[in-house]
């Protein structure tokens, strides 16, 4: 844009040529060829001025007058306002890193921002985790300004290197989620998130299923293999479209159905998780997941924490609406 009001001005200025007179012409000519023109241009739109060149008719100052000068201001306030946003994007940039780094405690770290880490902050997000309890990192220039546009915090850097991980305050994080393209790159970073930080709950991708048992033996909690995942979800569809369906709409976010996990109300104690409103689908007893016809979980008891199936609107981790006033089995 600031060049394109340098020629316009170069052209104006141009077009008007006779009407500017140069004092080092020994000469004294009216009139200036294209290089003057340019010039001129140049040092009266950055209000330079050195005043070797002026509009000597009364065309050329009126046009100075009241076309050249509303140039001027609009180069000046491109300029300064390109400059001011520039600062003040740092400025946010610097404060929500500082601000996160005073609260840095049970925090939630993304390795890499592609499709996958951009979808997991998503889901984290619409499920109650704060933005300035994310913490993004990745080396790409394309997915940090991402991130930075997602009012996210960004340590930049290869997440594979102990000091970044450092950086990005994995040893006292909460969950850490690592999703880079490279199997190679989530192992490694998976043994360095591990030994800095031995109770983290560490989320994984791998892109072939080989590697899963791998990203088990490094550290990570839980594996996600992504290419297995698309095939059976590919196999489904094949087979029966409505099955299809059906899982696509589980793995789609705010639509349809969702899979959540609740606490147990305490109405809920003692009875069978076939009698609840909720359609349950397993139950946690004790850190183990069992299916909920399995016969230990014939009856829930406290302590118990359900896995199912209920409509998008319902908060994941809310009790079912009609419960009102009824506390949880913790609580």
């Amino acid at each position: 844009m600031a060049f394109g009001l340098i020629a316009v001005t170069v052209v104006i200025v141009f077009v008007d040529r006779n009407g500017y007179r140069d004092s080092n012409d020994a000469a004294h000519h009216y009139g200036i060829n294209l290089v003057d023109a340019i010039y001129y241009s140049t040092v009266t739109l950055s209000t330079t001025g050195y005043g070797d060149i002026a509009p000597v008719s009364s065309t050329a100052r009126l046009i100075n007058a009241f076309v050249i000068t509303p140039l001027r201001v609009a180069f000046l306030v491109l300029l300064i306002g390109t400059t001011l946003e520039l600062v003040a994007a740092q400025g946010r940039r610097t404060f929500r890193i500082a601000r996160w780094r005073q609260s840095m405690n049970n925090h939630v770290v993304i390795v890499g921002y592609g499709t996958k880490g951009r979808s997991a902050v998503e889901t984290l997000v619409n499920n109650g985790t704060e933005r300035d309890l994310i913490v993004v990192v990745d080396q790409g220039s394309q997915a940090v300004s991402e991130a930075h546009a997602d009012g996210l915090a960004v340590v930049t850097g290869d997440a594979t290197r102990r000091e970044v991980l450092q950086r990005a305050g994995v040893a006292e994080a909460k969950q850490v989620i690592i999703t880079t393209d490279r199997d190679d790159s989530n192992v490694l970073a998976t043994l360095t998130t591990r030994q800095l930080n031995a109770d983290a709950w560490i989320v994984a991708s791998v892109r072939e299923h080989e590697n899963a048992s791998l990203m088990k033996q490094s550290g990570a909690n839980s594996v996600i293999t992504s290419s297995d995942a698309v095939g059976r979800l590919l196999g489904l569809s094949s087979m029966s479209p409505t099955l299809g369906t059906v899982m696509e709409d589980l793995l789609t976010y705010g639509e349809g159905l969702e899979v959540a996990e609740r606490d147990l109300l305490v109405s809920e104690v003692g009875q069978q998780p076939q009698s609840l409103p909720d359609q349950v689908i397993a139950v946690v007893r004790d850190e183990v997941v069992h299916h909920y016809f399995d016969p230990v979980v014939t009856q829930l008891a406290r302590g118990d924490r359900l896995v199912v199936v209920r409509p998008a609107k319902e908060l994941p981790w809310a009790p079912r609406p009609g419960t009102h006033g009824e506390e949880t089995e913790e609580e």
